[in-house]
């Protein structure tokens, strides 16, 4: 016979984390990954607390009966972190049964977890939601469109195209407002398909290609990239002509709904927005400007999309994929051309897209040239791109600017590592894992394992790591970054000084962000279902941004700290505003768990190109 779970127990799951016949405030936490853990994973929570504990052991529990089915030590104290003076890593790898269970440590409950093959199942096509919410044109969310009257040209060289209208409706809003960028719409493009090119068998076909439910014989996820593919063509209408984004912070005039969005960028209210040419000169529409050097940063990311747009669609639509085939080409010599960075552009306000380096997209856009064409001399050229930036910059860094080295990971670097030229391969193995340790360096002194800098969209940064750790395995079976990997994965869902998954909605029963920094949330109380948020920042960053102001009390008071700080509130747009780019970049993570789910947790060999 069941035995009922004890009332005690119920209230553990609703607080999330109540220590036993505990009626003081709380003085510790075990934080866990509450989507779950897979059976054969690495499994690891963190005891986190505001003094001493006595005893080093720790239990897990069943939530059904109570029973201990597993016991195990605490590691050693690794000492204050955030908000907390001791902290402990609670390692249960070896426990492999599945069910419902949760972790008693210091006087501490866990939240309930399950541990099962299938807890990533449907994770990587459920964070599509958020990206069919952000489409621009025609919106599934709302059964409507908006901003139908983009856009006119600005910037272009000759003064008789200056103003002139050019079709620049689709695409995708880039967060909460709705200025579009190429250079994180065309990464979000290649990071869905990288994903289904990497695991086909996770992603179903639920929604035809204009975002509304049915079936149209095309994996959801290849129709939310085509749809940006979509854009990005009316974004590169001629071999020399490329634009690099919509609008620009004049967007920032209150929370309203895109289909409502009346913005006057001086053709009147609501009657267009401005089209940026790409420009290797610095631009910006009043008194602050970027720092633009070339185009290749812009023109890499075409190249590269439009590359695996061919490959992967071309079983669905051939002439597209011969069309996106052409561009590939097209943009990559233009990026040839014209070396060096093209930066988003500043309005009235000092903040763009910092980014800062280039050979990164051309190395990818070459890549996948090679892998196109069969051209060695493509594949030499991205080698040459790669040997000028061995690892992303920011990796072991304690801080960057805004987006100064994006995309976050190189996926180029993977492609070179899975080469069949083994010089090339080696060699670019190493610059993986060089990049892995410097950040394994600083994550391996503190009890969450946490080596990721807090800068504005650190999630992102996460999500990117936790992707190179990933292939870095898969190309190699090195298991040497695995516990840092798992600590990546879990500080997503849960196991951080906040307590809290930082995707909207998953899991469903968990502790989520319920009040994002959007107008669809604040207006009308819309889930925006699958948005990654953009993480903690140092503090230091929070108390110098512009116009942020809480709207509620702060529900996680007792965790913030002179090192970082997340809120759960609208107002917090450092924090806790999704990102379009950073959803994206957890198609590979989230399609791979579930694959390794269903694959009992074989390591998968990457097959060399």
């Amino acid at each position: 016979m069941r035995r009922i779970v004890p009332l005690l127990l119920l209230l553990v799951f609703l607080n999330g984390s109540l220590a036993l016949g505990q009626s003081a405030p709380l003085k510790s936490w075990v934080r866990i990954n509450q989507m779950g853990y897979l059976p054969t994973s690495t499994k690891i929570a963190v005891l986190a607390s505001k003094e001493p504990l006595k005893g080093n052991n720790f239990t897990v529990h069943d939530v059904i009966t109570g029973k201990e089915v597993f016991k195990g030590k605490q590691s050693k104290d690794f000492g204050p972190y955030a908000a907390f003076t001791n902290t402990y890593r609670l390692d249960f790898s070896k426990f492999r049964k599945t069910g419902n269970f949760f972790i008693k440590a210091g006087g501490a409950i866990s939240p309930k977890f399950r541990v099962s093959p299938d807890v990533y199942d449907n994770t990587a096509d459920y964070v599509l939601h958020y990206m069919r919410q952000q489409r621009c044109g025609f919106n599934p969310f709302f059964r409507d469109s908006c901003h139908t009257k983009d856009g006119f040209v600005v910037f272009h060289p000759d003064p008789k195209v200056d103003s002139t209208f050019i079709d620049a409706r689709g695409g995708w809003h880039d967060a909460s407002d709705y200025l579009q960028y190429v250079t994180t719409s065309a990464n979000a493009v290649f990071q869905m398909l990288f994903a289904y090119q990497q695991n086909p068998k996770a992603f179903g076909d639920n929604y035809f290609d204009n975002g509304l439910p049915g079936s149209n014989g095309v994996p959801d996820i290849l129709d939310e990239a085509k749809w940006g593919l979509d854009w990005l063509l009316k974004m590169y209408p001629k071999p020399d002509l490329m634009f690099n984004q919509i609008a620009d912070d004049r967007d920032h005039t209150g929370y309203r709904l895109p289909i409502y969005d009346r913005v006057n960028y001086g053709k009147g209210a609501g009657n267009g927005r401005p089209v940026y040419v790409v420009s290797d000169k610095p631009q910006g529409a009043f008194q602050y400007k970027n720092r633009s050097t070339g185009v290749a940063s812009t023109a890499g990311k075409f190249s590269s999309a439009f590359s695996m747009g061919a490959q992967l669609l071309a079983d669905y639509y051939p002439e597209y994929a011969q069309l996106l085939q052409t561009k590939a080409r097209q943009a990559y010599e233009f990026g040839l051309a014209r070396p060096g960075v093209s930066q988003t552009a500043p309005g009235r306000a000092p903040y763009f897209y910092e980014e800062d380096n280039w050979v990164d997209d051309m190395e990818l856009a070459a890549v996948q040239l090679y892998h196109q064409t069969g051209a060695t001399e493509f594949l030499e050229k991205a080698a040459e791109f790669g040997r000028q930036e061995p690892q992303t910059p920011w990796l072991g860094k304690d801080t960057a600017r805004h987006y100064q080295w994006y995309p976050f990971i190189n996926l180029g670097h993977f492609y070179l590592g899975a080469s069949k030229d083994e010089a090339i391969r080696q060699e670019f193995i190493s610059n993986l894992s060089n990049g892995l340790e410097a950040v394994f360096r600083r994550s391996r002194k503190n009890a969450f394992n946490m080596g990721v800098p807090f800068i504005w969209c650190s999630n992102n940064l996460v999500a990117g790591l936790v992707t190179q750790a990933v292939l870095y395995r898969q190309l190699t079976g090195d298991r040497r970054y695995v516990e840092m990997e798992a600590a990546l994965r879990d500080w997503l869902f849960g196991m951080n000084p906040w307590g809290t998954s930082m995707v909207v909605g998953l899991p469903q029963s968990g502790e989520f962000p319920n009040s994002p920094h959007s107008s669809l949330s604040l207006l009308m109380g819309y889930k925006l279902a699958g948005g990654l948020v953009d993480g903690p920042v140092y503090n230091s960053i929070f108390k110098n941004l512009k116009g942020l102001k809480l709207d509620a009390e702060d529900e996680f008071a007792a965790y913030q700290s002179n090192l970082a700080v997340y809120h759960d509130d609208h107002g917090d747009y450092s924090t806790n505003e999704p990102t379009m780019d950073g959803t994206a970049s957890l198609s590979f993570l989230l399609s791979s768990l579930q694959m390794e789910g269903k694959e009992k947790g074989k390591v998968r060999k990457i097959k060399k190109k």
